[in-house]
């Protein structure tokens, strides 16, 4: 078969194809515009979902950033010869009750924002300052469970979980904890930080060799960083300890 027999059977197939469309369209006129319409409702319903997706990002990030406000705001000075200008809150049970309960709703509202997962943690951190450790311990367990490298909230929440633990004085979980920290190099908080208070914990905890060799890994792997000259500090101070 030649080129130009097969050109004419396509230009006729698409001829009769093209007369069978408009032929159904003016036997059908009713579902045609049924489904104009449905074309029509979901171009309105994809654009108000954007619109919505836009005012929600916008509403969470407004509300992040007063629940972060009252979180910030200090205390009342206990000294009147020291007292603050603006904003302030009587004690500092009122200031982290409130702000607690602000970043809560936050976090059931928009779940998976990531201001909802940044409420979170700093609902947690709240109840630290609380002394609702057995709280703020259960919401850093479920933060942190997510290991995905890079990701901030998480990780954030494991160290914030390591911390809770030297707080609480359970040293051993909050050595491993800042043990696996320093040593991600996937980790998206800074592994100097993480190696400076994994050697103050094993320094309070008398564990002095093991202190002094944490020290020393910070300032010789990172030595830009801005913890280096207090760790190569801390070092040399432990060494007539350490050598006895």
């Amino acid at each position: 078969m030649d080129k130009e027999l097969k050109k004419q059977i396509k230009e006729d197939e698409f001829k009769t194809a093209v007369e069978h469309a408009t032929g159904w369209a003016r036997g059908h006129s009713a579902e045609v515009r049924v489904t104009a319409l449905v074309a029509a409702v979901l171009v309105l319903v994809l654009g108000a979902a954007g619109y919505l997706r836009s005012a929600q990002r916008a509403d969470a990030e407004q509300g992040f950033a007063a629940a972060l406000a009252t979180f910030a705001t200090p205390v009342a000075a206990s000294d009147p010869a020291q007292p603050r200008e603006g904003k302030t809150f009587a004690t500092s049970a009122e200031k982290f009750t409130q702000a607690a309960a602000a970043f809560d709703g936050l976090a059931r509202k928009f779940p998976s924002q990531p201001e909802g997962q940044r409420a979170r943690y700093f609902a947690a951190l709240s109840r630290i300052e609380l002394g609702q450790y057995a709280e703020a311990q259960k919401a850093l367990e479920e933060l942190g469970a997510d290991r995905r490298a890079g990701v901030l909230e998480p990780a954030l929440a494991r160290m914030a979980l390591a911390e809770l633990h030297r707080r609480a004085g359970q040293t051993d979980k909050a050595v491993e904890g800042f043990r696996q920290i320093a040593s991600d190099p996937g980790s998206a908080v800074p592994r100097d930080g993480a190696l400076m208070s994994l050697a103050g914990t094993l320094e309070d905890a008398k564990k002095l060799a093991e202190a002094q060799a944490s020290y020393r890994r910070l300032y010789e792997e990172f030595p830009q960083s801005v913890y280096a000259a207090e760790a190569r500090r801390r070092a040399d101070r432990l060494t007539t300890a350490v050598e006895g």
